[in-house]
């Protein structure tokens, strides 16, 4: 059971005057809570004690001891007096009910539950679960891992109570609906689905498998304060909040009486009596809480009066049953005191005798007839019964012998005293008998009082029957209408109703909540003889009036110029009608009968002494009676009504719901009646829940600030005098405790702003830091009406967002522990360190900008100037770093592109104070970077080119591969940076294009010449095979040629195309050039070697001394031996040369287009070369050892290079065709002088020729 004792420590004097103040009529003192020190109060009392008195005595010890029981003993008497008050407000609302529409509080997490969390979720991420996920999922768990359950921020929160299972969830749902997002469409699968089975296994993974079965139990007991509770647990709740045990609830119920609803309403008919005479008596006296204007004393007594005129409609407005559906309910005005309430007329308003009718239900049950004589046993007989003036019911048949029936009738009448009555027939045997025999009848006038149980009834029999002793069993049930408080037989004498002594049957009606009437009755009538209604009248017991014959106990009901007298024939009859008078009147004065008055004179007024059981029960045994007959009007409900809120947020705070200081539905039902019922201020109501809220905020508890602003709108409104209702009153003390809190709540406004990543971790509870920012702008308001400038506002809300760029920076430099590594760390590891603070500023602004922008969407720019000065206070610890660092160290890049990357795509930040410093910062490291790698570059080409073997690696040589990988990476490394500053980005990339095309052209000019020289040392023969090397020279250039593309085209602006697009050609000309040259040398070198076949042909030619001699010996040794046909070994050895060249070309070449032209160039120029030597030897006949050879050589040329994929248009060429045609004639000449010498070499088109 929590302790119902506030924690507050205050002197003894104040605790009497506290005490004073609560049992002391309300005339506009300081209400305060009960104070209460802690348990361990005594022993720092008693420690002050031996720092005032080193030797302290053991009778200032024992009177320490004593006043601390008489505290605790004044603590536990309040709080008992306060539980009656609130099982009374239980027991019997008029004004509150349980509210429906209250948002539904999830359980809070606590300490124990976050270990098991963090536990489940590290189990999963170390695969000990069932659970199968994807990477995806386990990256996203892993996050919210790291960086949410592992948070000390969110440890902190759940200390505080502020933390529920949804919170979690939602938080986790954030997470992952950003990276779904980001994730590449599926087809057949949306996003939506992802999300919902992430959810699911998030949800799997929160459970655990041992609390699957055990979930659905706990979550039913657990949550039954969220809903609407029966006044049962409405007791029993309240009972834990005060501290009070089942016994003495007990005791208190069964005095109290709150089972009865009529006592309840006639106690709350008294309170309110009690409260207009107070306020009577306030407005005579003139005693007036202190308020700020003179004018609203008498405006406070009509609020007290329009206050009670307002309770007493709402019990008026109860409704009452009235035990049958055609009694309507009776609007009546009250006649006491009605000038005084200004509800109408001054007369009373009568009640007519209809407006008291009544309806009874009765139930007849016959069972049986005893003593029947007369009729032989095989007779039929029955019995008939009926109320007088309504229907008759008739019994089923029995013989004679048997005669019982059970048989029950349901009568409904009209009548209070009704008149019933039973027959007994049998049936007649005559022929001309019309009706059967009446055997006997029994006639009954019974009451609302009359006994239930069945009971023999003498029947009444014809003359001259045998049926002397005939006796009917049966049983009648008349019931008591609801609305009938009480009946029975009275004497009574009156001046104006009753005016004769004798005895009546009386019925206490109640009309209406407030109206009561005493009614007469005579048999079968339904409406009263004479009524008198109650209102203003006094109840009390009498003495016997000696002139009075009749009655033995006498009371009386007084009334101005009226006086009844009444009396019944017992002591305990005449107890119970005055009773049931006393609750009617509404009456202040409890009347006591007179012997347990002098009893309790004789006692001293104790309640202990044994007298009526209806006085003394077991309440007043245990003392109890105090509080019970304690009127209610005498107390400081205000101080009372702030003890009951105090104890019951404490006990709300401390429950196993996530409130955030929302009171649960059924305490605020008891709150609000309350309030109600004993006259609680709600500007007084709300000033001390704001005090409290507060209180519980300062000490770290999580308060939903909708809840505060809803309260503090409500007492600005009241002190403002801009209510809803109207201007109503305001004391100088509720305005001074508003400007107070006032100042409280501006504080801990900015507190908590200040805080914001800790008071509202990752966004939490949601809507929060959003609805403090706007109870911020209510609070700075100096009234409720006149809205305060949005300037000034912006004004408070930057000067917190500066100290919060402090406390953040602050803790995360404690966390990453800077201060101590940046005072002993080398360069390189102040280096790491900054590196990674910087990971976690970039985190925090992250996550400012992820869970907290919305809330400071009004000003955006504030939230951008909390990052500017976060992040100058980061640059202190950056700049100590960074000139620590050696020169010529380029460790710190990362440094800048993490910076970078993270401010150049926030709008707000970028190029912002912090990051033009970072840029400043940087800004020669570049331009010296860049410098010193251009120069290295530099080197290492002419290095490269001067060393350089020429085999192929990749794409062109060492030299050149190193060349274009250096330009790339340092114009990668540049783009990386992704520098923010337009002009010097720019700048930075003409430099890189620049440089590309200073170094490539230098490449290209040293692969040209080297080219040439190697080139010219291979030889000319067909031996001739194009060199590796000199394949990789040209694979160079064509690399270079590609790589100009790449590395020297300035993606800028329109201003810089036109200089830029000039600049560029002269490099694409140069590589483009030397491409034609090398080509051009290379197609020269290789027709140099058709040239010398040509040259070896030019000694057959006609007329040459080598011809005539190789001629002669050709034909001389013919005649001796088998001479081999000249000409076809240099054919052969030229065509191989050229095919294998071909081949070397195509595989080591790596540009397409280049071989062709090449090949396109090497056949022009071979068939112009033929074609020139044949020009030559135009008049002279071809010796048939030149046809043969040039035969061949020249188709198989034209078909190699035809493979090779050289163009009809070049193959077929005018020079072509002229070599065709020549070696045609000369093929047709030689045909026609020596058919065989060809040996079947021809220049038609044919497949059968070798090779």
């Amino acid at each position: 059971m929590l302790d119902p004792s506030s924690s507050e420590e205050e002197s003894d004097e104040l605790l009497e005057e506290e005490r004073r103040d609560v049992l002391v009529a309300a005339g506009g003192g300081s209400p305060r809570s009960l104070p209460q020190p802690p348990r361990d109060s005594r022993g720092r009392e008693a420690g002050a004690a031996r720092a005032a008195s080193p030797s302290p005595s053991v009778l200032s010890e024992g009177r320490d001891e004593q006043e601390r029981l008489q505290r605790e003993e004044r603590e536990k008497r309040l709080r008992l007096q306060l539980y009656v008050f609130i099982a009374r407000c239980i027991a019997h609302p008029f004004n509150a009910k349980q509210p429906t529409d209250m948002a539904r509080r999830q359980q809070k997490l606590n300490k124990q539950q976050l270990q098991v969390l963090k536990e489940r979720f590290q189990a999963f991420l170390n695969g000990e679960t069932q659970i199968v996920a994807d990477e995806a999922f386990c990256n996203a768990v892993r996050s919210y891992y790291e960086v949410f359950l592992k948070s000390d921020r969110v440890a902190r929160m759940v200390h505080s109570g502020g933390c529920s299972a949804s919170d979690f969830r939602d938080v986790f749902k954030k997470n992952i609906e950003k990276r779904v997002r980001s994730l590449p469409e599926i087809d057949g699968l949306s996003k939506e689905t992802v999300l919902s089975s992430w959810l699911a296994k998030y949800d799997a993974i929160y459970r655990g498998e041992e609390d699957l079965c055990k979930q659905p139990n706990r979550m039913a007991l657990s949550a039954v304060s969220e809903l609407i509770l029966s006044k049962e647990q409405l007791y029993e709740m309240f009972q834990q909040i005060l501290g009070i045990k089942k016994l003495e609830h007990q005791l208190i119920y069964n005095a109290c009486q709150l089972d009865n609803g009529d006592e309840q309403a006639a106690q709350i008919r008294r309170e309110l009596d009690g409260r207009l005479q107070l306020a009577e008596q306030m407005a005579r006296e003139r005693k007036f809480p202190k308020f700020v204007t003179r004018e609203m004393e008498n405006m406070y007594i009509e609020e007290l009066r329009s206050s009670v005129n307002l309770l007493m409609a709402n019990l008026e407005s109860l409704p009452v049953s009235k035990g049958g559906p055609e009694f309507k309910l009776q609007k009546l005005k009250r006649s006491q005191n009605s000038a005084f309430l200004d509800i109408g007329d001054e007369n009373e308003v009568q009640l007519s005798k209809s407006d008291v009718v009544l309806s009874f239900t009765l139930e007849i049950v016959i069972m049986e007839v005893q003593g029947l004589k007369s009729v032989a046993p095989n007779r039929i007989v029955y019995c008939t019964m009926e109320v007088e003036g309504g229907e008759k019911l008739q019994t089923d048949q029995a013989e004679a012998s048997r005669p019982q029936w059970g048989t029950q009738g349901d009568f409904t009448t009209t009548h209070p005293r009704p008149v019933v009555k039973v027959k007994l027939f049998t049936e007649s045997t005559g022929v001309l008998a019309l009706e059967d025999k009446e055997l006997g009848r029994v006639v009954l006038y019974p009451t609302s009082n009359s006994p239930k149980s069945p009971d023999l009834h003498k029947m009444i029999v014809p003359k001259n029957s045998q049926d002397s002793d005939l006796k009917i069993k049966l049983a009648v049930r008349m019931d008591k209408p609801p609305h009938m408080k009480h009946c029975g037989y009275l004497y009574a004498l009156g001046q104006k109703v009753w005016k004769r002594w004798k005895k009546r049957y009386f019925v206490l009606v109640q009309v209406s909540q407030y109206t009561f009437a005493m009614c007469s009755y005579r048999e079968k009538k339904s409406e009263p003889q004479e009524l008198m209604q109650l209102e203003g009248y006094t109840v009390d017991y009498t003495a016997p009036h000696t002139g009075l014959q009749g009655g033995r106990m006498f009371f009386n009901a007084v009334k101005e110029g009226d006086t009844v007298i009444f009396a019944s024939d017992d002591e305990q009859d005449r107890i119970l009608w005055v009773q049931a008078m006393y609750r009617a009147t509404g009456q202040s004065y409890k009347p006591v009968p007179a012997s347990q008055a002098q009893k309790m004179n004789l006692k001293g007024g104790n309640a202990n002494t044994d007298v009526s059981p209806l006085y003394t029960d077991r309440g007043q045994k245990h003392g109890m009676d105090e509080f019970i007959s304690a009127n209610p009007c005498k107390f400081d409900h205000a101080s009372l009504f702030r003890l009951l809120q105090r104890q019951t947020l404490d006990h709300r705070l401390n429950d196993s719901y996530s409130c955030l200081g929302w009171f649960s539905p059924g305490q605020v039902f008891v709150l609000d009646e309350y309030c109600a019922r004993y006259g609680v201020r709600g500007c007084h109501r709300h000033l001390c829940y704001l005090d409290e809220l507060i209180e519980y905020s300062e000490n770290g508890s999580v308060i939903d600030p909708t809840l505060l602003h809803y309260s503090f709108a409500f007492c600005a409104s009241h002190v403002h005098g801009n209510r809803p209702d109207g201007i109503g009153t305001v004391s100088v003390e509720e305005k001074e405790r508003f400007e107070e809190i006032k100042e409280r709540l501006s504080s801990l406004l900015e507190n908590q702003i200040s805080h914001f990543r800790y008071c509202f971790p990752f966004g939490r509870p949601e809507g929060a830091l959003k609805a403090t920012l706007s109870l911020l702008e209510r609070v700075l308001m100096k009234d409720i009406a006149t809205p305060i400038p949005a300037e000034e506002v912006k004004k408070v809300v930057r000067k917190c967002l500066e100290k919060a760029a402090l406390i953040n920076y602050t803790r995360l430099t404690e966390y990453a522990k800077i201060e101590e590594i940046m005072n002993q760390a080398t360069p390189a590891r102040k280096l790491e360190e900054v590196l990674h603070l910087a990971e976690l500023c970039i985190e925090v602004l992250q996550q400012n900008e992820e869970h907290h922008s919305e809330a400071f969407a009004w000003w955006p720019e504030l939230l951008a100037e909390h990052a500017e000065k976060f992040l100058s206070l980061y640059s202190v610890d950056m700049d100590s770093a960074l000139e620590a660092q050696p020169q010529d160290s380029w460790d710190s890049f990362p440094l800048f592109q993490l910076l970078n990357n993270a401010l150049r795509n926030d709008t707000l930040l970028c190029n912002g104070k912090f990051h033009k410093h970072l840029q400043e910062i940087f800004v020669p490291m570049v331009v010296r970077y860049i410098d010193l790698m251009e120069s290295s570059i530099a080197q290492s080409i002419h290095r490269g080119l001067e060393q350089e073997s020429w085999q192929p690696v990749n794409n062109g040589s060492a030299t050149s591969e190193d060349l274009f990988w250096k330009l790339d990476a340092l114009q990668m490394f540049v783009f990386d940076l992704h520098w923010p500053e337009p002009e010097f980005a720019h700048h930075l990339e003409q430099r890189l294009k620049l440089m590309a095309t200073d170094m490539i052209e230098a490449c290209v000019k040293r692969t040209r010449i080297a080219f040439e020289l190697k080139l010219q040392k291979t030889n000319k023969s067909t031996d001739l095979r194009i060199p590796s090397y000199l394949c990789t020279m040209f694979n160079v250039l064509v690399d270079a040629k590609k790589q100009t593309a790449k590395l020297c085209i300035l993606e800028g602006g329109q201003e810089f195309a036109s200089q830029w697009q000039q600049y560029h050609s002269k490099i694409d000309d140069l590589v483009e050039e030397t491409v034609k040259e090398i080509i051009s040398l290379l197609v020269s070198k290789v027709v140099s070697v058709l040239e010398g076949v040509l040259s070896k042909l030019s000694r057959y030619d006609e007329g040459t001394f080598f011809s005539s001699l190789v001629s002669f010996t050709v034909k001389a040794a013919a005649k001796y031996v088998d001479v081999p046909k000249p000409g076809m070994d240099l054919a052969d050895t030229y065509i191989m040369f050229v095919r294998q060249n071909q081949d070397i070309l195509r595989e080591k070449v790596n540009e397409e287009m280049y071989i062709e032209k090449l090949f396109d160039q090497w056949y022009s120029n071979s068939m112009k070369v033929i074609s020139m030597w044949l020009a030559d030897r135009l008049d002279v006949q071809l010796h048939i050892y030149q046809l043969k050879t040039l035969i061949k050589i020249v188709k198989k040329t034209y078909r190699d290079f035809r493979l090779q994929g050289v163009m009809e248009g070049t193959l077929n060429s005018k020079t072509y065709d002229a070599v065709h045609s020549r070696l045609t004639v000369e093929e047709a000449t030689v045909s026609v002088t020596d058919a065989g010498g060809l040996q079947g070499i021809t220049m038609k088109d044919s497949d059968e020729e070798e090779g």
